[in-house]
């Protein structure tokens, strides 16, 4: 059985800035690094293998630079490593993304059974969480989102049993192969390479799926496929805090100084 995990590059946001003229996220310059909710995802896909043997790889859609991050994942132990790249790809939106994710992984199911997908629980750069879904609906696949624990698996009965993390409370869940999982960072403590692996990831090749292999409606895949589309980036605008009172030597007149101007914006009723 084949667990596919699905990685992607992304820019290290607590470097990112936004150009106040043109609106835009400022690329130059900016490192680009895994997804860390994805590396979750990846420990665990490795995780199963070393338990039960089975064939992992990893797929990321992006530019031919998100080569780097496949290697990555070679350097930790994936089998194979696949770049969906094509510029027809470009521009695409969370459905659009997920369409050409899902036709990747039902190619690679016809070599060899995908029974487990993998994602992070949403990525940094867009926060919308709504990938992984995107996928197992298209693939018609059982959906367990928030996974913080893998309880069980048992390949012979085609089960797993997973611990969900929801608001407040844990849910048990068990559901039925194939499955889509999206993983939380409480899930597991993503491995370092070996020297070993990391020298042989330089050496493996990392295949190039564009849309002459997957063979996808142009018009259901990169910007004419996406329904949506982001018109505007820019920073809150933030007012500076302010600093009353001296709480060190005179904590009281302080805390009658937050009194008073609490009462003066009506935020306090006495």
């Amino acid at each position: 059985m084949q667990i596919v995990a699905c990685i992607k590059q992304v820019p290290d946001t607590t470097q990112v800035q936004i150009d106040p003229v043109t609106n835009t996220l400022v690329r130059e310059g900016i490192p680009f690094i895994v997804n860390p909710y994805d590396t979750h995802a990846l420990e665990a896909a490795l995780a199963l293998k070393d338990q039960f043997g089975f064939t992992v790889t990893a797929i990321s859609m992006g530019p031919p630079n998100a080569e780097a991050t496949l290697r990555k994942a070679l350097a930790l132990g994936v089998d194979r490593a696949i770049l969906l790249s094509d510029r027809s790809f470009g521009g695409a939106d969370t459905l659009a993304t997920s369409n050409v994710l899902a036709s990747a992984i039902s190619r690679l199911n016809r070599e060899e059974e995908v029974g487990i997908v993998l994602c992070g629980k949403q990525t940094i750069d867009g926060d919308t969480a709504q990938v992984g879904p995107g996928i197992a609906t298209r693939l018609g696949y059982t959906q367990l989102t928030l996974v913080d624990k893998v309880l069980a698996l048992d390949p012979v009965k085609r089960t797993i049993r997973v611990s969900r993390k929801l608001e407040g409370r844990h849910e048990v869940v068990e559901a039925p192969l194939p499955v889509m999982l999206t993983v939380v960072r409480e899930l597991n403590r993503p491995r370092y390479p070996t020297v070993p692996k990391r020298l042989d990831s330089f050496d493996t090749e990392v295949a190039l799926w564009n849309n002459e292999v997957l063979q996808m409606d142009v018009n259901s895949i990169g910007l004419k496929g996406s329904p949506t589309w982001v018109s505007k980036i820019f920073s809150p605008e933030r007012d500076k805090g302010e600093i009353i009172g001296d709480g060190l030597h005179d904590p009281d007149g302080t805390a009658n100084l937050l009194i008073d101007k609490l009462l003066a914006k009506d935020l306090l009723s006495l």
